[in-house]
């Protein structure tokens, strides 16, 4: 998918964002919406309603106020929604022989060298601010799309209406409905658009709490009978422990292969329909609880050849290709779980550093943040990379790991 710069907004812009229901601020250049951080702020909502539209650089690095700690930066990071020229930057641009290389932001190379010549590179991106899709941040995925507006411009699906003979019905390119799916929008207070608009309504719905109430009795009666054939506790062990460990790469596997083969979709109704059933729904509408886990009759299906697999590659023994796997199965079950809750558990620990509000729970909650971050930059910047889930390891491997911003931070003595 082609990328867009961020948008540039004019300063009197920024400073009409200074109210709870749209609230803006800006670091240097940089401006983020923090509407929906402000009564989570551990400050209070009203510290942050007094900077709105206004510059937050100078106010979190105060130290009789309160220096923030990096975290803060690393949300305001995930905030990011476009860029505006400051005034030292104008100057410059105005001054400069070219300033076409500097305005509009980000400056090209050589408007990067004039910035920084003239001292008003500072907090200027200087790389191209990619947007894959019509989401500069994260915080964009939680705003109600208004339905009638959205067809009107995009001409793609009515949010109101039953979907999924909007997408068999609609003539769709496959150029057209890659770029316009992962374009993703946010039903009504966050709820489910209608797929089928009938009494199927219900199949497309799954609950997350479902997958292991249903998944986990299974696996421990399957396990409980492959049990039965080793004689070592330990041996028994080790090939579940296997089949959970390669659970990852299937994970990997099935999102790239699978769910995202974009580049070898079928140009036709048939095609597209399926895509937009297995997962191109889940990118359009991301935020939709009860679509996120897969449901189970689907599973099934999907699960039915890694069961031939399993008794394919442990052909020797049936006890051991069962064992490896439900663990397998169990690692499934802890990526559906882990999936739902990176959409839709947001991070909830203190700012501040000292605060002993934290319990020892600083570091489980930071990797929660540091995966739920990754997941859902694939999902609002980049979806032809990122595919791991549980973990970016094999990303890493295969070269499809995301690059995730540079903290802003200003370091001080």
């Amino acid at each position: 998918m082609p990328s867009r710069t961020l948008p540039n907004y004019l300063t009197k812009e920024v400073a009409a964002h200074n109210t709870s229901k749209s609230c803006w601020v800006t670091l240097g250049s940089k401006v983020y919406d923090v509407t929906g951080f402000v009564d989570a702020h551990p400050g209070g909502g009203e510290l942050i309603l007094e900077y709105g539209g206004k510059d937050v650089g100078a106010i979190m690095q105060d130290e009789i106020s309160h220096i923030h700690p990096e975290s803060a930066y690393e949300i305001l990071d995930e905030n990011l929604i476009g860029l505006v020229a400051t005034g030292p930057v104008l100057k410059t641009a105005v001054d400069s022989d070219r300033p076409q290389d500097i305005l509009p932001l980000p400056p090209n190379q050589a408007g990067a060298q004039e910035l920084r010549t003239s001292g008003a590179a500072e907090h200027v991106p200087t790389e191209r601010a990619i947007e894959t899709t019509t989401m500069a941040a994260e915080a964009n995925l939680y705003r109600e799309t208004d339905a009638a507006a959205d067809f009107r411009q995009h001409k793609f699906l009515n949010l109101d209406k039953p979907l999924l003979m909007q997408v068999w019905n609609g003539g769709f390119s496959k150029d057209f409905y890659l770029k316009e799916v992962h374009r993703a929008r946010q039903y009504k207070n966050g709820g489910s658009a209608p797929l089928f608009g009938n009494k199927l309504e219900f199949l497309s719905k799954t609950a997350w709490w479902v997958i292991p109430l249903v998944w986990l009795p299974c696996i421990a009666f399957v396990s409980s009978l492959a049990y039965e054939g080793f004689q070592s506790t330990y041996q028994f062990v080790a090939y579940w422990l296997t089949g959970f460990g390669l659970w990852s790469l299937v994970e990997y596997g099935l999102h790239r292969g699978l769910f995202h083969i974009d580049k070898y979709l079928p140009d036709n109704r048939v095609g597209i329909t399926l895509h937009f059933l297995l997962h191109g729904i889940h990118h359009y509408l991301p935020m939709d609880k009860y679509r996120l886990v897969m449901p189970p009759a689907l599973f099934v299906v999907l699960a039915a050849p890694f069961w031939k697999l399993a008794h394919t590659v442990f052909y020797w023994d049936w006890y051991v290709a069962t064992a490896v796997f439900c663990g397998g199965i169990f690692g499934y079950v802890c990526y559906d779980c882990t999936h739902y809750f990176l959409h839709h558990k947001k991070y909830d620990f203190p700012l501040c550093d000292s605060s002993p509000a934290d319990n020892g729970l600083r570091i489980p909650t930071a990797y929660h943040r540091q995966l739920r971050s990754y997941h859902l930059k694939h999902h609002y910047d980049d979806s032809g990379n990122g595919f791991g889930v549980t973990s970016k390891f094999w990303d890493i491997v295969f070269g499809t790991e995301l690059v995730m911003p540079v903290s802003t931070r200003i370091k001080t003595s």
